[in-house]
């Protein structure tokens, strides 16, 4: 008797194994297309010379030349790759280097050890240094966290400087554009009048000024606003013409209205559903994806309410989030493969970024999450660029879904069933495996496991397969079995398609 594999897209790990039935339980840097896993693409270096420092951001843009920039913040630099060469933007003066780990949001037992006096919240907030940062036509504006705003203008031979007549403390920098033209905002900075910051102020300069902040200035459009409830601003994002910004406890929806007293309107669309870190939101068409602080995912679009987005493999993610580096989550898109992505760093590996989830949101499996291990502390889309960026805690960047490879080197995919009863009623003998692999780049391992109770001991018969593999031998019995599909090799990649077992009937037991 042959049973084929046929199984729905998207890992559901968070059931047992035996309760996960007829699903696909774990991978690691394999994805779902049309229905079946296939691993993901490979990475090439961008550029041979490394980063200085830990990048949180990278911001590519072209500029009216076409001239490809991308620039990265980290957490000592500001550096810009132009041309193939990395270069060293970084403020001559009025920006510090910042940490590159996170110890606690400011309150009562967080901070560095011996901050401040005993029993007493600390007044300041420990966070790996992030940046936010968007492009002023062919200009670059950066910002990192609490210092205040730069500017970049596209010689590389200059450093950034300052904005003239921004606020000396930004939490969230972002541009939004205005019929034709922009307004920079500086979302939870100092307040115009006393200075002083607040971490729920929003200011914005004048229309097609980004130097101009005052509110009394003759002709000045800049404006101030106070979000309402507690909390602080964490970060915000463009949606379309309206803008989102997220407290440490609510959605905000910001709408230009274009009274000239107020031409902003900022209205709270849902609470407990705020942003872990800066970082952890992505907008892709009208939607926004982010991460809360009590590690749930969100979804929300414009005249909708936030809500939240089923994860099977969440437990994993959320048990596995290293305490207190919360601000080092990081949400993109890749849009080849209609997905949103969430690196994180897991305790499990220390405390930086080394394992992401990732989520289809449109087409045939929409829904379907997948995950891996590896080490992103940022990454971007593609376009402008003809691949996604990321960065690694080393300093080296590379090109995403390029090749089959890590580089040249090496990487590990796998995926693997649930336990699965091929017959409830008696045990099984599985002969043979045909195994159905596309497009497949050096050998997969093929590991089937057989178990006669759900916690009873396993028996694991493991085949390595070249490709064009007719079938493996397995000749092993139980009453329930799964099967891994592996690989670790360069190049590596193959596409799953619906394997065959070749099974009899071998009595009860």
């Amino acid at each position: 008797m042959r049973l084929p594999l046929e199984l729905p897209p998207g890992l559901a790990g968070d059931d047992t194994s035996f309760a996960g039935a007829g699903r696909w339980a774990d991978g690691s840097n394999v994805r779902f297309r049309l229905g079946l896993p296939q691993a993901i693409g490979g990475w090439e270096s961008l550029t041979a010379s490394k980063l200085s420092g830990v990048c949180r951001t990278a911001f590519p843009w072209t500029d009216n030349a076409a001239v490809l920039n991308v620039a990265f913040g980290t957490h000592s630099n500001l550096q810009l790759w132009q041309g193939g060469v990395l270069y060293d933007i970084t403020p001559a003066s009025g920006f510090t280097a910042g940490a590159v780990d996170g110890a606690g949001s400011a309150g009562y037992g967080t901070g560095a050890y011996g901050v401040g006096g005993y029993g007493l919240p600390s007044v300041t907030d420990y966070f790996p240094l992030t940046w936010s940062m968007a492009a002023w036509g062919q200009q670059l504006l950066a910002s990192p966290r609490n210092q205040t705003i730069f500017a970049w203008t596209n010689n590389t031979a200059a450093k950034a400087q300052a904005l003239a007549g921004a606020p000396a403390r930004v939490t969230y920098m972002l541009v939004a554009p205005l019929d034709g033209g922009y307004q920079v905002f500086a979302l939870g900075c100092n307040e115009e009048v006393s200075g002083t910051f607040n971490p729920l102020c929003i200011r914005h300069s004048s229309i097609r000024d980004n130097t101009e902040w005052s509110t009394a200035a003759s002709g000045s459009t800049a404006r101030e606003y106070v979000l309402t409830g507690g909390g602080r601003i964490v970060a915000g994002r463009m949606c379309g013409p309206h803008m989102l910004v997220w407290t440490s406890d609510a959605l905000f929806l910001g709408t230009f209205v274009g009274a000239l007293n107020q031409p902003w309107r900022f209205e709270r669309v849902g609470r407990n559903c705020g942003l872990i870190g800066p970082n952890a939101a992505v907008v892709v068409g009208q939607t926004a994806f982010w991460v809360s602080p009590d590690r749930q995912f969100y979804s929300y679009g414009v005249g909708g309410q936030p809500q939240p987005v089923a994860c099977p493999i969440r437990s994993d993610f959320a048990d596995g989030l290293a305490a207190s580096q919360g601000d080092k989550v990081v949400a993109s898109s890749n849009a080849e493969f209609s997905e949103v992505r969430f690196d994180y760093p897991d305790a499990r590996d220390g405390y930086e970024n080394s394992r992401y989830v990732a989520l289809c949101i449109a087409g045939a499996d929409a829904g379907a999450w997948h995950r891996g291990v590896m080490s992103r502390t940022a990454f971007v889309d593609a376009g402008p660029t003809a691949f996604p960026v990321a960065a690694t805690a080393e300093g080296d960047v590379y090109f995403h879904e390029k090749g089959h490879s890590a580089d040249g080197a090496a990487f590990a995919w796998h995926v693997e069933t649930a336990d699965t009863y091929l017959d409830p009623a008696r045990t099984m003998l599985v002969r043979e495996v045909w195994p159905d692999i596309k497009d497949q780049i050096g050998p997969v391992t093929m590991t089937l496991i057989s178990r006669f109770e759900p916690q009873g001991p396993e028996h694991r018969v493991e085949t390595a397969m070249a490709p064009g593999a007719a079938r493996a031998d397995v000749l092993t019995k139980g009453r329930l079995f799964r099967i891994r599909f592996a690989g670790q090799s360069s190049p590596t990649g193959g596409r799953i398609g619906k394997p065959t077992l070749d099974v009899a009937a071998a009595g009860r037991r």
